[in-house]
């Protein structure tokens, strides 16, 4: 077994050393916010995309859901967050049939057995003005009646299955994209 010694070209990284020293603090900064809010609105995408095929909600709904704080100066970091509990069943295209409300959360059509919509006799039911809401009934009698709820909770879905990996796909491999351009933009070159 034999070692051998290598030595690394120091002159390289003198110039890596210097580059990064010329840019300052400052700029410093402004490149890592940069590079931090364009990552984070490219993971955003793609956890959007993710989430809306996971939950069977509807892109719009899920771009309401998720906030965003974006990097700044004080605070060099980007938070996305949303907030809420069990999603009502009205949000996942419900439709009344026969056989109960038809609807899709978690992007899989299922049939509700014994829910409604709407009130009175097939097929001349009318609107009961509870803007849409699916409903079943506690016992034999017309009332008591409950809001059905869908089962999905945007918060626990957003950081499980296929949106979890999206997010930790995207965010590794474009922050070290970006950091490389912005850090070779920055310097003129120097580093790239």
């Amino acid at each position: 077994m034999s070692l051998t010694s290598h030595w690394a070209d120091t002159a390289g990284l003198q110039k890596f050393d210097n580059a990064l020293k010329s840019l300052g603090d400052k700029r410093m900064r402004q490149v890592a916010n940069r590079v931090v809010n364009r990552a984070g609105n490219q993971t955003k995408t793609q956890v959007t995309r993710a989430l809306t095929k996971q939950t069977g909600l509807k892109r719009r709904t899920i771009v309401k859901a998720i906030k965003v704080k974006r990097s700044g100066w004080s605070d060099p970091s980007y938070r996305m967050t949303t907030t809420g509990g069990d999603v009502a069943l009205k949000y996942f295209n419900a439709r009344e049939t026969r056989r109960g409300v038809s609807a899709r959360p978690f992007g899989q059509r299922k049939v509700f057995a014994s829910t409604f919509i709407k009130g009175g006799r097939f097929p001349d039911r009318v609107g009961l003005g509870m803007g849409g809401h699916v409903f079943e009934r506690e016992g034999a009698r017309r009332m008591p009646i409950n809001k059905i709820k869908s089962g999905v909770i945007i918060p626990a879905e957003m950081v499980k299955g296929e949106t979890a990996t999206a997010f930790n796909k995207t965010a590794s491999r474009v922050l070290m994209t970006r950091m490389s351009h912005e850090l070779s933009r920055a310097t003129g070159g120097v580093l790239s």
